[in-house]
């Protein structure tokens, strides 16, 4: 069955306090190559059917109204996933 993915992100403009913990630990651990890390989420809905670029719309409106919270974050991607990405053993 496919799947579309929904990734969402805290707007640049604010403070993201997960991921500036994360870069910390970074840092801590001697990786000083990362400078900054940014932590958002991501939706996989899995599809009974075909998707079309309708689906895909409404998709992004679901994005927008429910699943992100737009006066914090953004909604930067809505795509189907792509089976290739998916390490091999391993779970998406």
């Amino acid at each position: 069955m496919p799947t579309i993915v929904v990734e969402v992100m805290p707007k640049a403009e604010l403070l993201d306090p997960q991921g500036k913990a994360v870069a910390g630990a970074l840092h801590r651990l001697g990786k000083s190559e990362f400078t900054a890390v940014r932590i958002g989420k991501r939706f996989e809905l899995t599809v009974d059917g075909p998707v079309s670029d309708d689906l895909l719309a409404d998709v992004r409106a679901l994005a927008e109204n429910l699943l992100s919270n737009t006066v914090i974050e953004d909604v930067i991607s809505v795509h189907m996933l792509d089976i290739e990405t998916i390490p091999a053993g391993g779970t998406h």
